[in-house]
């Protein structure tokens, strides 16, 4: 898969948040949204994934099997469908069903993103060491358990390319070491883009994309 930007710009009002971005993001790699708290790091995060809309420039996909897809232009117009089948994403701002166990969770979120494959429900709760807790709802879970579902929902997800908006809040030690797991057993063929500025989130990044450079 390859995203591209074109001189992309968004701005709240009459701020910029970022300007004049041009880059290409290809399946394979990984990529680094940097920059200080409230700088624009996850607003251009969620930008790349199509849930907000470009102030100004344009935005194409280039999914494999359909070709180029002019997904969103600078009139905000969104044009691809079924986006959400090619990208997942995990951030701390996205909610979980609270009501539901973790087991009926993922087996809810498979209805529209199926896992990888040979990769079960029962395994993915395992893996990220939910197993004691697997038909406890979730609304009884710490915020640390929360964010190892909210992990599992998107790497285990079947798709070309994950975004990850600070992946390791609320995670202690072991979560953290859980994560970097995680991607390398799961993510090295696929896109990856983080938004962080902690290094122990996106240290296996190649390419660093500093957005103070867009201001």
């Amino acid at each position: 898969m390859k995203i591209s930007l074109t001189k992309a710009g968004k701005r709240f009002n009459r701020d910029w948040i970022f300007r004049n971005v041009t880059y290409e993001f290809t399946t394979g790699n990984a990529y680094a949204i940097t920059g200080p708290n409230g700088s624009g790091k996850s607003t251009l995060l969620q930008v790349i994934g199509g849930a907000l809309m470009m102030s100004e420039g344009g935005l194409g996909y280039e999914v494999p099997g359909k070709g180029q897809q002019p997904a969103i232009t600078g009139n905000g117009k969104l044009s691809t469908d079924n986006l959400y089948q090619h990208i997942a994403i995990a951030a701390p701002y996205l909610e979980v069903i609270e009501e539901m166990t973790v087991t009926e969770l993922l087996t809810f979120h498979t209805r529209f993103k199926p896992f990888l494959p040979a990769i079960t429900i029962p395994k993915v709760i395992e893996v990220v060491g939910l197993g004691k807790a697997a038909h406890k709802q979730i609304r009884h879970y710490s915020s640390g358990m929360k964010q190892r579902v909210k992990l599992a929902q998107a790497i285990f997800s079947d798709v070309p390319c994950l975004l990850l908006d600070e992946p390791c809040t609320n995670l202690d030690a072991e979560g953290v070491a859980l994560y970097q797991q995680l991607i390398n057993d799961y993510c090295s063929d696929r896109l990856v883009i983080v938004s962080s500025n902690d290094i122990q989130e996106y240290g296996f990044c190649k390419e660093k994309i500093s957005i103070l450079d867009y201001k």
